[in-house]
Order: C-alpha cells, then sequence, then structure tokens
C-alpha cells in the first residue's frame, strides 16, 4: 500500500499539476514582494524556500521518469527508443525558447535597473533637494529678521507692556505664536492665534544653550498637530528699565504647498539614494525571480514532456508488445482502448485483426485436429493391413508407405521418402523386377490396372499381386498412384500343395489297389512256370517277373510317400534339447560304410525347444540322405550340421544349417525346391525336401537353401524358442507355417 501510494505520488498528474500550480501561486507573490522591498526577510525568504522546495519535489518527479525510462531503454522494452527521442525533442522545442526569452529578459531586467540609476537624474533631484533647501533657508532668513526687528521693537518695553505689543506685532507679522521668555525662560508673555493654546512651544534646551552663547536660532520644526513650522528664537536688547536677558520666539507656519513640495523632493531623494545603494542587490532580486520562473517553467515542460510522450507512447507500446504476443502466437491478445482519436482507432483495429486471427487459428487447429485425427487413422488403417501400401506421386516420387511393404519386400523402405522409387535400385537390386513391373503403369494415364511381379532372392521365388489406382489432383494434392501388393506366394503355395495332396490321395486310391494284385499274380506265375520251363524261357520269365515286383514295390513306396505327405499325422510337441536329438541321429551315420566325414558345430547351452521328436529325426535323416546321396562323386565328401541361438527377447530363435561339399543345387530348381517332385537325382521321388518343409512349417519355423562358391550346398531352418515367432531373414523371401 505505501508503495502504491509512492509510486501515484511520483507518476500521477494530480500530484504534479498541484504542484506546479502552488509554485506559480508562490512566485507571484514573491515577486510581489520582490517589488515592495529588495531585501531577503520576511516574507521573501520563505517564499523562497517554498519555491527552491517545490523546484526540488518536480526535479525529484522528473528524474524518477528519467531513471524509468532510462532503465525501460536499457532491457529493451517496446516503445522505449521512440519515448526517449519524443521527450528530447520536446524538450529542446521547449528550452531553446525559453532560453532565449530569458535571456532577453535579463538584459532587459538590467538594463532597465540601470536606466532607473541616470546620473542626469540623481543630478536633477539633487538640485531640487538644494532648491527647495535654498528657498527654505532665505525663507527661514527672512522671518529671522523680522523676528530680530520685533525684538528690537520691544527692546524698550517694559514686561507690563510686552503682552499688548506682543498681539500686535503676531498678527503684523503672520506668526502664529510670539512668546517672551525671562530669566530661567520663564514665559512672560505669549501671543497665539489660536486662543485655546494659552501654554507656548518652549524652545529645546539646545536653543537656550546657543542663545546664552550669544547666537541666534532658525529651524524647522514639526508642531503637533499644526505641521511645519519655522521656530526663529533671539535675544531681546536689554532696555534703560533694567529687562535684561528675555527671549523672543516666534512659530511661523510653512505653507503647505511648499512644506509637501519639499517632503517629496526629500523622499524622492532618500528613495534614489536607498535604491542605488541597493542596486546590485535589486539586480540579484529580479534575476533569481526570473530563474525561479524560468526553471518552473522549463522543469514544468520537461515533466509535461515526459508525461505527454507516455501518453501518446502508451497505445504504441501496447501495440507494440500486442505484435510481439501475435508474433509469439498469443492470438487472444487484446489491447484497452482510451479515446476516440487515430491512435484509438488503430488499437480497436488491432483488437479486430487479433480477434479474427484467433478465430482463423482456432478454425486452422480444428482442421488441423481433424487432419490429423484422419491421418492417424488412415496411418492406423495402413499400419495393420497385411497388404503393403505404397503412394507416390505424379513424378513417381515415394510419398507414403506402410509396415507391411517393407516387410513383404524385405527392405526399409521408410528411408526411401522423398526420393523416386528407381533410386531403391541402387541400393536394393534385387526390388528390380517390381519396380519393372510397376514403372509402365505409372507412365500410363488409365484407370485402375492389376500386374504380378515376380522377386528372386537367395531363398527362393517370391510372387507379389499389385493393384494400382491413379489419383487425381485435388487442391494442394498432387496427382500420382496408390499401388496395394500382396506376397502371394504362400497362397499360390499352399493351392500347389492343396492339389499335389489331392494328386497324392487319389494315387493311394486309384494306384496302390491295384498294385497288390499285380504283384501276387507275377510271384504266381514265377512259382508256377519258372521250374518247368526251358532255361532260356526261364531266364525271361524270371527277369520279367523280378522286374514286375521291383517295380511293383517302387509304386508302393511312392503312394506310400504321397499318402505321408497328404496325411501326415498330427504332431505331439514335447520340450527335448535339439542338440541331443542331432547327436543321436548322426551317431547312426558314424562307422558305417560310408566315406562321409560328418562334423557337428552344435552351440553348448542351447534353450530347449517345443518339438515333436520323431517328425526331426525325419527331417534329420531325410537332409543327411540327401547330402550323402550329393556327395557320392565328391573327392572328400563331408557334412558339417550347426547350431545356433540366436536373437534376443521376442526374436529368440534356433538356426540349424546343414552345409555339403556337393555340387549344389542347380539354378533352375531353386524357385521350386521345396515343391513336391521336384528333384535332380535319376531315382528320386521329389518328395524329401517337400516333407522337409512341411515339418519345418508345422513346427512354426522357416526353411531356406542356398549354394556355396564354388562348390556346396547349405540348408538353413529356423525353430523357435517357446512359442516366439521367428523373423525372416534379411535379403531372403521367406514363407512361415500361417
Amino acid at each position: 500500500m505505501p508503495g502504491s501510494l509512492l509510486k501515484r505520488l511520483l507518476t500521477g498528474i494530480v500530484p504534479a499539476i498541484l504542484l506546479v500550480a502552488l509554485l506559480l501561486i508562490s512566485l507571484h507573490l514573491m515577486g510581489d514582494a520582490t517589488q515592495k522591498s529588495v531585501r531577503a526577510d520576511g516574507p521573501y525568504s520563505w517564499l523562497l524556500l517554498v519555491n527552491v522546495a517545490g523546484l526540488v519535489v518536480l526535479l525529484i518527479l522528473i528524474g524518477n521518469h528519467l531513471f524509468q525510462l532510462v532503465r525501460q531503454y536499457r532491457e529493451r522494452v517496446a516503445g522505449s527508443r521512440l519515448t526517449l527521442r519524443l521527450v528530447a525533442m520536446f524538450i529542446v522545442l521547449s528550452v531553446v525558447p525559453v532560453s532565449v526569452v530569458y535571456y532577453f529578459s535579463l538584459q532587459f531586467l538590467h538594463r532597465g535597473i540601470d536606466s532607473w540609476f541616470d546620473l542626469r537624474i540623481e543630478h536633477a533631484l539633487s538640485d531640487a533637494l538644494e532648491l527647495s533647501r535654498a528657498a527654505l533657508d532665505m525663507r527661514m532668513r527672512e522671518l529671522l529678521r523680522g523676528t530680530k526687528a520685533m525684538a528690537g521693537d520691544l527692546a524698550d518695553t517694559p514686561n507690563a507692556l510686552v503682552g499688548i505689543k506682543l498681539n500686535d506685532l503676531r498678527v503684523a507679522s503672520d506668526a502664529s505664536e510670539l512668546s517672551v521668555y525671562g530669566q530661567g525662560a520663564r514665559v512672560l508673555a505669549v501671543s497665539s492665534a489660536n486662543a485655546s493654546e494659552i501654554v507656548p512651544d518652549r524652545p529645546g534646551d539646545g536653543v537656550l544653550l546657543a542663545l546664552r552663547q550669544g547666537h541666534d536660532y532658525v529651524g524647522l520644526d514639526v508642531m503637533r498637530d499644526h505641521g511645519l513650522h519655522v521656530r526663529a528664537v533671539v535675544n531681546i536688547p536689554s532696555d534703560s528699565h533694567g529687562s535684561a536677558g528675555r527671549l523672543l520666539q516666534a512659530l511661523y507656519p510653512v505653507p503647505e504647498r511648499m512644506g509637501a513640495l519639499a517632503d517629496s523632493v526629500q523622499a524622492a531623494f532618500a528613495q534614489y539614494k536607498e535604491l542605488s545603494y541597493l542596486r546590485q542587490s535589486l539586480k540579484y532580486s529580479f534575476t533569481l525571480t526570473l530563474t525561479l520562473v524560468l526553471l518552473l517553467s522549463l522543469l514544468s515542460a520537461v515533466w509535461a514532456a515526459f508525461f505527454s510522450a507516455r501518453r501518446v507512447m502508451e497505445p504504441i507500446r501496447e501495440l507494440a508488445e500486442g505484435t510481439r504476443a501475435v508474433a509469439a502466437g498469443e492470438y487472444d491478445k487484446r489491447l484497452p482502448v482510451v479515446g476516440h482519436d487515430e491512435l484509438a482507432f488503430l488499437v480497436r483495429s488491432f483488437n479486430d485483426m487479433t480477434r479474427k486471427i484467433a478465430l482463423s487459428r482456432n478454425e486452422a487447429r480444428h482442421s488441423q485436429r481433424q487432419a490429423e485425427r484422419q491421418r492417424a487413422y488412415v496411418e492406423a488403417v495402413l499400419g495393420r493391413l497385411s497388404s503393403g501400401v505404397l503412394v507416390l506421386d505424379r513424378g513417381r516420387v515415394l510419398r507414403t508407405v506402410n509396415d507391411a511393404a517393407g516387410h513383404i519386400l524385405g527392405v526399409g523402405l521408410g528411408a526411401w521418402v522423398g526420393r523416386r522409387l528407381e533410386e531403391t535400385l541402387t541400393v536394393h537390386p534385387q526390388l528390380g523386377p517390381f519396380v519393372d513391373v510397376l514403372v509402365p503403369y505409372l507412365l500410363a494415364s488409365g484407370s485402375e490396372w492389376r500386374a504380378e511381379a515376380t522377386l528372386f532372392g537367395g531363398a527362393g521365388r517370391q510372387v507379389l499381386m499389385c493393384r494400382g489406382t491413379p489419383l487425381s489432383e485435388v487442391g494442394s494434392l498432387q496427382s500420382g498412384h496408390v499401388i496395394v501388393f500382396d506376397d502371394v506366394t504362400a497362397l499360390i503355395q499352399a493351392q500347389r500343395d492343396a492339389a499335389w495332396g489331392e494328386v497324392a490321395r487319389r494315387l493311394a486310391h486309384e494306384i496302390k489297389n491295384p498294385l497288390t494284385p499285380i504283384q501276387l499274380s507275377a510271384e504266381r506265375l514265377r512259382r508256377k512256370f519258372l521250374a518247368d520251363m526251358k532255361p532260356a524261357d526261364a531266364e525271361v520269365l524270371d527277369r520279367a517277373t523280378h522286374t514286375i515286383v521291383q517295380q511293383v514295390e517302387a509304386m508302393k513306396a511312392m503312394v506310400n510317400a504321397f499318402t505321408q505327405y497328404a496325411h501326415a499325422p498330427p504332431i505331439r510337441l514335447t520340450t527335448l534339447d535339439l542338440n541331443e536329438l542331432i547327436g543321436e541321429v548322426l551317431e547312426l551315420y558314424r562307422g558305417g560304410a560310408s566315406v562321409l566325414r560328418i562334423q557337428a558345430n552344435l552351440e553348448a547351452h542351447l534353450p530347449m525347444v517345443h518339438a515333436d521328436s520323431g517328425r526331426l529325426r525325419q527331417l534329420l535323416h531325410n537332409l543327411v540322405k540327401n547330402a550323402m546321396e550329393a556327395t557320392v562323386r565328391a573327392n572328400d565328401p563331408h557334412l558339417i550340421i550347426a547350431t545356433v541361438y540366436r536373437g534376443a527377447a521376442a526374436t529368440r530363435y534356433i538356426e540349424v544349417s546343414v552345409e555339403d561339399n556337393g555340387p549344389g543345387f542347380p539354378d533352375g530348381v531353386m524357385a521350386q525346391l521345396f515343391e513336391p517332385y521336384v528333384t535332380t537325382k535319376p531315382k528320386g521321388t521329389g518328395l524329401g525336401l517337400a516333407i522337409v518343409k512341411k515339418i519345418v512349417e508345422e513346427h512354426g519355423g522357416l526353411i531356406w537353401a542356398e549354394n556355396h562358391v564354388p562348390t556346396g550346398a547349405r540348408v538353413i531352418i529356423r525353430l523357435p524358442v517357446a512359442t516366439v515367432r521367428v523373423p525372416a531373414p534379411v535379403g531372403q523371401v521367406q514363407r512361415d507355417a500361417r
């Protein structure tokens, strides 16, 4: 509360106006006092102190304004620089004319005061005073001579008759009073024009002393209630009657006109002498008063400059702060509107502008939120799609891609957003067939299209079904294409597996049933006719029946294999040690007639897996058997089986690889290597690797094959630990059990 009161006193307009008004009144009173008296005493001193104190207070107010302005200038407050320039301009406009007026006023004042004390005026006043004195002296000498004449007339008059003669002399001489004094200044006779005054105006002791010394006296005296009189006192000569020591006093009234003129000349000369003596003090007094008026004018003008500049700059400062707030994004900023001038109109326009901007911002935010929700919804939909989605503009620049697209193609497409589709081939050349299929449709302006793209990787063939739709240009969105593609390799493979399963069932039904009678008939013919036939015919029959039985057994084996492929029994999952199972299978092939050298690189402390041990044994037997058959012609046939634990957290799996140094897989069969009836062996059925793949898929794993350079092949199997999903190998096209 005290702080706010002090702030109002220092910055408010009412206290300053009251202070200036008080100083003006004080200066007016001080000017009056200066004109009446040049001496610094009485009211003049108090008025001087009041004015000095008021100017000091006004100076403090200005200093406070200046301090605040300098602080705001250093802090770069909005409008402080312009306020400082306005204040400086106002001060210059105030100081210069007031200073000029002060200078010339001071010169006029000094010259005016100096003109009061002209030497001719002083001589004139002195001459007038001397003239008045000379006239009075002449008049007094005349009256003294008349008084002496009257004293001579009274010389022979005895004391008893003096009164009678004294009255005649008074009337004849125009004296207002005649009185005769004897020894000891005793009144002997009195004659007065005023009958009420019976007591004469006795001369003073000094006059009596001068008369005793033989001198006459004449002088001017002011009589009470009667004005100025000429007093003449002379000795009356001694007579023959012995009347000695008598004095005659005559009082002659001075004419009022002459007295007034004499007093006026005397007063004017005395005042002139006083002013001449106080000449410098007078200059100092008037100069001080004028200086105080100047300081009051200057300080009032400076304070008014600060106040006016602040009043003028307040809307501008608020506009600057409002502009900064709008630039910072505060569109709800509202400025107070004061008055009805142009600045108020500007402030109202600013408020209207910010209101409209705020409305536009809110609408834009609402639209942006809707667009973000729509975009998030579209991204969520695209992220949940199992199909790959690519959005390209008319320049074939990739604009949008979902995760499924990168997963299907086996490459990270997120880093290629904003770049042309063809640029991906520089890092991922395996996408060449995919891009080659898309580009002709992207260049053609047509309707929806559908195409199939086939990719070849180290793990085999991948078939993609692509569908495209052209986009028309809408607003700022450029025209382009939306491409949706799916990996139909598993679907095609499933259809193919289903077809082969149906073939296997038909073979088991249509072929296996007639095979047994054929075999039995051939054996019966052999037993019945072989012993009775000639040796040549017996040899032919023996060879023919043996061939029939052998081929029937082969056909039965093939039918059994088909039956097993088509009607595999359900797996029975148990927890087992994969390294131990591999060791048991490999032990069956060591020490036999085969020259195949088997090497097991099994990683220790593998986690347990959930698998069907019987089906995994069948898988390993098929792979080892294929390796033995592939290395028959090798100089140093060998087989390497390795296990490695890979991954972490949700991607943990065990990788099993079977590697040999045979001729490898022909390039022509790599794409269909795991399909039924695909084989490179003369007597192979083409079901071994197909059964292996089916077992792997039943266990939720992955399998692929690759050739070594210069010779050899390797089959890689990934089996999950517990129930985790196995990731696809980088750069390979995988088909899992889903």
